[in-house]
């Protein structure tokens, strides 16, 4: 197994959970560290959120000790309140704090967050410096290869947060005006590697070994950060890891995948309470479930569910009825 560095940090396997507002909250990146994901990521943290005060703000920055090495991502536009926030929360028990400047959502983009800083570059530049003089851990940040198809500057970008003190760089191979459509473009996300000295880390389509491993391959990028496909899916990181030491991979099972589905709402229900806990869950199962039989009914029946012992019966009843 290859591990790397980011900064003075050692990071056993090259397979990373992407960061994913509503989805890697601490819950779920415990569990990902426990089927073998090299390090995992937080949701985006607001630093506005934390210069205020905000309480929800607050909640998204707990972490524990088994999910590390965690990053820490913050989102924002000013450089100041940026390494401020940065300073003020660096004895919290993360590893890296990287910076979000690829978020295509319209409310952080109409703010000049995230991805908007791509049209940007000197501020991004502004914005790493400061960070990285105010905070001993390392500084990372994740860009998009570009703001729109006219404007692909993730080269640029990237000698930009280089030379500015970025211990890592992460790109997503679409630009803004894609979202999440289209397919990732690695050829630029290649260009990036070939760029910079510093670890780039590619993001993108990574569904499977193979697709991880050809794209490694032909990047040469130093490790690979899964977003969408870890939706209700850890065990992907189970299958990377085995197949590149060279084990065999077996799917989970049905049962498996119920047993699963039970043990992350538990959790959930404790880090948030069971009224929101078990909510959040029915969005996270449908991703469980996700291109099973019947999948689309047992979604309709767990949007109705609105305790964890009422989600454990409906699942034994299922097993049940499957023999």
């Amino acid at each position: 197994m290859k591990e790397f560095k980011i900064g003075n940090v050692t990071i056993d396997n090259r397979y990373i959970l992407a960061p994913m507002a509503g989805v890697c909250d601490m819950p779920y990146r415990v569990i990902a560290r426990d089927f073998g994901a090299g390090m995992v990521c937080t949701e985006m943290v607001s630093a506005k959120g934390i210069m205020y005060n905000n309480e929800n703000t607050f909640t998204l920055l707990k972490t524990e000790d088994k999910e590390r090495p965690v990053s820490l991502q913050l989102f924002g536009e000013d450089p100041d309140i940026i390494s401020d926030m940065a300073h003020r929360i660096e004895e919290m028990p993360f590893d890296i704090l990287d910076i979000n400047m690829g978020c295509p959502v319209p409310k952080v983009v109409n703010n000049g967050e995230g991805s908007a800083l791509l049209k940007d570059p000197v501020r991004i530049g502004h914005i790493i410096e400061k960070t990285a003089k105010a905070i001993n851990k390392p500084v990372t940040a994740k860009i998009r290869i570009g703001f729109d198809k006219d404007h692909i500057n993730a080269v640029e970008v990237a000698k930009v947060l280089e030379s500015a003190g970025a211990a890592a760089i992460t790109v997503h191979g679409r630009t803004r005006e894609q979202y999440y459509s289209g397919e990732a473009n690695w050829d630029v996300i290649a260009e990036v590697k070939d760029a910079v000295k510093i670890p780039v880390i590619g993001n993108g389509d990574i569904t499977s070994y193979e697709v991880a491993k050809k794209r490694m391959e032909e990047s040469k990028v130093d490790a690979i950060a899964i977003g969408r496909a870890a939706r209700g899916n850890p065990w992907i990181f189970k299958e990377l890891v085995a197949r590149e030491n060279g084990e065999e991979y077996i799917a989970p099972t049905l049962k498996e995948v119920f047993d699963m589905i039970l043990y992350h709402a538990k959790k959930l229900c404790e880090f948030k309470g069971e009224y929101v806990g078990i909510r959040e869950m029915r969005t996270h199962a449908s991703f469980y479930l996700g291109g099973r039989p019947h999948a689309a009914k047992m979604r309709v029946k767990l949007c109705q569910i609105e305790s964890l012992e009422e989600l454990e019966e409906y699942l034994n009843s299922c097993l049940d009825s499957r023999g």
